[in-house]
């Protein structure tokens, strides 16, 4: 069972439904606090026994809704347990359920203090200010107020979704709370897995307070770390796993074609064969022996189709170029691989430039891997507009063009068969050039190995988890034309 990712306006509705079979939103507030106290007891005694700092004296910053009285319960149960609790209020709000939260904690001894001014310094900070409603840009003084959060020394806890950080989309309003640990309630929330969500909830962990009902819907699903890849048969020969083909290269740029084939091998296809400028063949048969080569500029229409009848799946458009040759050559191969049934496709980098400039509907084995300036492209808007809201961005890109979808960054997001899904691995060394070429050799190969019995987020996790291995002594200076070896330890260590 996938777990599930869902849209702030679903949970709401949910913990509605939960309400309206008479159970009581004090009681779930209450339940929600005593659970975290349970997680927290359980970090901060492994904070203790990896000698790092022992958390005693805590502090609660408590805005004016719901999320504020978890905030208020939570302060009773730890205080309760020993810790020096100290609440940081912000004006209340006239919610029933947060006067009796904070009742409770006046009740159990916890200091409340009006403001957010601090003069001492604390083991741990909970963030308990706004919750998954907010959407709208903070005003000068809430971002102050999270600006002096981010600045406290210690521990940092986000209730449910770190303050300031759209629920749904990942993106901050301007400024969010930068958490250690995020304790997202009732379920995984889109906005805490891709955009900059990763970069402010830090580690996640959900609170399951009640159960799902008929009526939960999803939003997207998260994508397994846990892939299996069929073994290979004892009597397989190259012709038993796939021939690819890998078009580009223009004179000026040989790296990306190179990469992507190199990624092929490593990932398990028996040929593989490079379509570019001729200039680049020496370079490439020097580190790939085993590469076969043609000359882009020396191939007939009638010897494309050859090839293309040959083969089992192409990449199409890594290092391309964008000139007026470059444009000619995507047009004389789009123009018959889009009628080729058979073949896996994968257009990326200037392959996309150029069906952004002669759009057309794609056949469903056409992958279309953009990062979010070629998304920009594809829909005729700005990076801004791409970023602001990543899922919506990749529904439009299928609506408009058919086909199935990568949006590459933090949080890579898959749309296949209409199921959208997140990545959850990865890491920010891989934001360098060259990945996506490796990515769009990666699924060629996979895809012409195993066709529809892989799919196509686990081939996005298998290179996330392949630029996490070769991370693992450092993220700065990770290049991609390091990542054929930790593609070949992948793909092996997943069979």
């Amino acid at each position: 069972m996938h777990v599930q990712v869902y849209h702030s306006h679903e949970i709401q509705a949910w913990e509605a439904r939960w309400f309206d079979q008479q159970n009581s939103s004090f009681g779930l507030m209450q339940q929600v606090a005593w659970l975290i106290t349970q997680r927290l007891q359980t970090l901060f005694s492994q904070q203790l026994s990896q000698n790092q700092l022992k958390i005693q004296n805590i502090a609660i910053w408590c805005g004016t809704g719901n999320n504020a009285g978890d905030g208020y319960c939570l302060a009773k149960y730890l205080q309760q347990l020993g810790y020096q609790v100290t609440v940081f209020a912000a004006p209340l709000g006239h919610s029933e359920d947060l006067d009796q939260a904070m009742q409770l904690a006046k009740d159990n001894q916890v200091n409340i203090q009006q403001g957010f001014e601090q003069h001492q310094q604390f083991d741990c900070h909970i963030d308990a200010l706004f919750g998954i409603g907010l959407n709208r840009v903070l005003n000068e003084e809430w971002q102050a107020v999270i600006e002096k959060f981010n600045q406290q020394t210690g521990l940092k806890i986000a209730i449910d979704v770190p303050s300031g950080l759209h629920a749904n989309t990942g993106q901050s309003l301007p400024i969010a709370v930068k958490a250690d640990w995020t304790y997202s309630v009732l379920g995984l929330k889109a906005g805490l897995l891709t955009g900059q969500g990763r970069e402010y909830a830090g580690k996640i962990d959900v609170i399951s307070a009640i159960p799902p009902d008929a009526e939960l819907q999803s939003l997207a699903q998260l994508a397994t770390t846990k892939i299996c890849l069929p073994p290979r048969k004892a009597f397989g020969h190259k012709g038993s796993y796939g021939h690819v083909l890998v078009v580009g290269g223009h004179a000026e740029m040989g790296g990306a074609v190179m990469m992507a084939a190199e990624s092929a091998f490593s990932a398990g296809a028996g040929k593989v064969t490079v379509v570019c400028h001729q200039k680049h063949h020496a370079a490439i048969l020097a580190r790939s022996p085993n590469i076969m080569l043609r000359d882009i500029n020396e191939l007939s229409d009638e010897t494309i189709q050859n090839l293309l009848d040959q083969v089992d799946a192409i990449s199409l458009g890594m290092g391309l170029g964008r000139d007026v040759w470059a444009e000619q050559q995507f047009l004389k191969w789009f123009s018959k691989i889009n009628l080729t049934t058979h073949l896996h496709v994968v257009l990326d980098a200037d392959a996309l430039w150029f069906l952004a400039l002669h759009p057309i509907k794609v056949n469903a084995q056409t992958y279309l891997t953009p990062h979010s300036g070629e998304a920009a492209k594809l829909l005729n808007c700005s990076v801004s507009e791409i970023e602001t809201d990543r899922i919506a961005a990749i529904y439009q890109l299928k609506e408009k063009y058919a086909g199935q979808w990568v949006l590459k960054g933090s949080g890579s997001l898959t749309l296949e068969q209409q199921l959208l899904w997140i990545c959850s691995a990865g890491n920010a060394g891989m934001g360098t050039g060259g990945m996506g070429d490796v990515l769009a050799g990666m699924i060629a190969s996979l895809k012409a190995q195993f066709s529809d019995q892989i799919s196509l987020h686990d081939i996005v996790t298998l290179h996330a988890l392949a630029g996490d291995h070769l991370a693992q002594q450092g993220q700065r200076g990770l290049q991609a034309h390091h990542m054929s070896e930790a593609v070949y330890y992948v793909v092996n260590y997943a069979a």
